[in-house]
Parts: C-alpha cells; sequence; structure tokens
C-alpha cells in the first residue's frame, strides 16, 4: 500500500508557517537588489524579516546591465547600508560605485571586510584613498577594470594592514609591449601580509614580480595570466614554484576567468582602455564614457516608501 501523501491533493503549503530563521534564509539567497525591489513586498512578516540588520551583513548590488533602468542602484545601495545598521561587511557595488557612494559606505561601515569594485569608471584615486582610511579592518577587495593607479594601491596598503586578498585586473595587452612596474612596487612597499593576489593583465616586468616575492612573503596563490612581460623562467621561475602554491602563468588558460579575455595585439593602451568590457557569458556591456547605470536619472521610489 502505498504511503499517503504529506499534503492531500489540493492542499496548499502555508509559506508562513516556516520558522522565522528558515524564511530568512530563504530570503537571503534572493540578494539585495530582488528583496528591496520584490520580495519585503509579498508580506508584513516578509517585510519584517527583510528589515532585519542581520539580512545586510552582505550586500550584492552588481548589475550585469539586464534590469530595468527605471531603478536608481545608488540610492537603492544606500538603503541597504542603512538597513544593515552598522552591521555590513562586504559589499558588491559592481559596474556603478562612484566616490559619492563609496563614501557613504564607508561612512557607515566601520566593520567592512569585503569589497568589490570591479568595473568603476567613477571612482577616482582620490576618492578610493579617502575610503580607504575608514576601512581598518578590510580583508579582501577588487578594484578590476577602474580608472585606478598606484597611488590608490600605496592608499590601500597603508591604511588596511589586514588586507589578505587583491584583485587588480586589466585588459590583457601583448603588443604593444608596454612594461610598468609601479603597480608592482606599490603593492610590494604596503602589503606585506597579502595572501593572495590577482594581477591579470598587469604590464610589470620580473623585476616587478621579484619585488613583490620580496615585499609579500606571505603570498600563497599568484595569478598573473596575460602578464607577457614575466617570463618566470631560471632562478626566478624555481622560486615562484618553490614559494607559491597556486601560481596561474602567463599563457595559462582564461576559460574560468570570469570577464573577457581578449588580448588586445595593436593600437594604444590608453585608446583600448576605454573600449567595451564584457563578461565572458554574453550579459551586459560597459564603457569607461559614463553610460552605465547610474548615469540615468531614474529611480521608483515605492521600495523606500515601506519603511
Amino acid at each position: 500500500m502505498d504511503p499517503s501523501p504529506a499534503h492531500p491533493p489540493g492542499d496548499l503549503r502555508n509559506w508562513l508557517e516556516l520558522p522565522r530563521d528558515v524564511t530568512a534564509s530563504i530570503l537571503l539567497k534572493l540578494g539585495a537588489i530582488e528583496i528591496l525591489t520584490s520580495a519585503q513586498n509579498v508580506c508584513s512578516l516578509w517585510r519584517n524579516i527583510c528589515k532585519d540588520p542581520s539580512m545586510w551583513r552582505a550586500v550584492d548590488m552588481r548589475n550585469l546591465g539586464d534590469l530595468p533602468y527605471e531603478y536608481d542602484f545608488e540610492k537603492m545601495c544606500e538603503h541597504a547600508v542603512d538597513r544593515s545598521g552598522g552591521e555590513l561587511v562586504d559589499i558588491n557595488i559592481e559596474y556603478f560605485g562612484t566616490d559619492e557612494l563609496l563614501k557613504y559606505i564607508t561612512e557607515s561601515s566601520s566593520q567592512l571586510r569585503r569589497l568589490r569594485l570591479v568595473c568603476c569608471y567613477s571612482i577616482s584615486d582620490e576618492g578610493l584613498s579617502e575610503a580607504a582610511e575608514k576601512l581598518p579592518l578590510l580583508e579582501e577587495l577588487d578594484f578590476s577594470y577602474c580608472s585606478l593607479s598606484k597611488e590608490s594601491l600605496e592608499a590601500v596598503g597603508r591604511c588596511c594592514p589586514l588586507l589578505k586578498s587583491l584583485k587588480f585586473n586589466n585588459q590583457g595587452y601583448r603588443r604593444p609591449r608596454m612594461e610598468c612596474d609601479e603597480d608592482a612596487l606599490a603593492i610590494a612597499g604596503s602589503m606585506p601580509e597579502l595572501r593572495h593576489l590577482q594581477l591579470f593583465g598587469n604590464k610589470l616586468t620580473d623585476d616587478g614580480l621579484l619585488a613583490i616575492l620580496g615585499g609579500c612573503p606571505k603570498i600563497e596563490s599568484l595569478d598573473l595570466r596575460q602578464c607577457f612581460n614575466v617570463t618566470l623562467t631560471g632562478d626566478l621561475g624555481r622560486r615562484c614554484a618553490d614559494s607559491i602554491k597556486r601560481l596561474r602563468s602567463p599563457c595559462d588558460s582564461t576559460s574560468d576567468y570570469e570577464f573577457d579575455a581578449e588580448i588586445h595585439d595593436s593600437g594604444s593602451f590608453d585608446d583600448d582602455f576605454a573600449s567595451v568590457f564584457s563578461l565572458s557569458d554574453g550579459y551586459g556591456y560597459f564603457d569607461s564614457g559614463g553610460s552605465d547605470i547610474s548615469d540615468y536619472d531614474f529611480f521608483t521610489e515605492a521600495f523606500l516608501n515601506l519603511d
């Protein structure tokens, strides 16, 4: 005899009867944008849960270009930061971050440990340097594909002594050949606690790599893919092999890299840096001319009125 079904035909599960912590766990999987624009509107219980500061310790506000233009992501992000009540430890403002937004975040979030600023062309060296002064507990930073220089690296190293993971990636260039060890020297001179470093597409040379090995002796993983000025031969290659557990060499596969890994072999770097970056899965395109989603002067007020 077949066992009776847990719920007789026609019976509907009442999701409001779930324990509060289970409901919170489910809602957390939606992400900040989905919570602010839809989930919190379902019922008073869900809205109450969505206003709990513990729901906003990690805020992922990345916009891949597939969301409605009427959303004002900066305002939504500020609202998420407010809801965290100072408990924010992890935030991603990929593609739409600005100096003003970064200032708002850091002035309200002294406990921040992880920060992701990928493709945030409106964040300046000055803006990131000022923000770094308010982030003494920062452990992980990704500010790839931004218009930032060694000044930002030095400021982060000086102000964030606990930094253990850094991603500072750029578009790979094989030709014209351009060598520059400024980034490497800034990292080597200010980030002695680094364990994980990704410098995809950087212009550092063997000298810059030697400086990093000397100044950052605790590095366990190092990603040098498309760093075509690095040779990794002879004594340098042996030193890397002996001291680094996970090493990605300049010509290693980029199949698992999340961004476009096309190699630029002609033209000037300054002209090409402003070209389009795209995700490898084809979602969204963004350029450095200020045409990303933060430039649209639209905003849906509904989610703010719920407070």
